[in-house]
């Protein structure tokens, strides 16, 4: 287990970032569950089951995002063949206090490397948060939520 520091700023802290243990996933699906509930408020909230995280991450590599304290605050997951970061979550209570920016730094080869990934045109917090940390929207589409944009990351020249 490596603790990552997202930045300097006090609001942040000391991250550990891991691949969860087998029990852990439950309560990663239960973070699934609620925070697509809590933020994709124009989907009805019956859509969302708590086995969605269990089908839809078949394949993936999975990371957590933890507090020093052994809290989970979210997760992320990576499907490797295109680069492609499938999900990252974040309880409400700790988003914004640099769980997100740990789980990317947590990448492979993170910012050598390029990420893509697609996030819903409503879900307006998240995208801010991807353009912050060096995101470009590439394209655009839909699905079952809603319209989306594919956003890119490409590494620093």
């Amino acid at each position: 287990m490596a603790g990552l520091n997202a930045s300097s700023n006090p609001v942040f802290m000391e991250w550990i970032v891991r691949a969860p243990e087998g029990p852990e996933r439950e309560e990663l699906a239960d973070i699934y569950l609620t925070v697509r509930r809590e933020t994709f408020t124009w989907v009805a909230a019956s859509q969302f089951h708590h086995g969605d995280f269990f089908a839809h991450t078949q394949g993936e590599i999975v990371w957590l995002a933890e507090t020093p304290e052994g809290e989970i605050a979210g997760f992320m997951t990576l499907w490797p063949p295109d680069d492609f970061i499938h999900m990252l979550y974040v309880r409400k209570v700790w988003q914004g206090k640099g769980a997100g920016n740990a789980l990317l730094r947590a990448l492979p080869d993170w910012p050598r490397q390029k990420y893509r990934l697609k996030c819903l045109v409503k879900n307006s917090g998240a995208k801010a948060f991807y353009l912050t940390n060096g995101f470009a929207v590439t394209g655009s589409g839909s699905s079952a939520e809603g319209d989306y944009e594919e956003l890119s990351f490409t590494p620093p020249r």
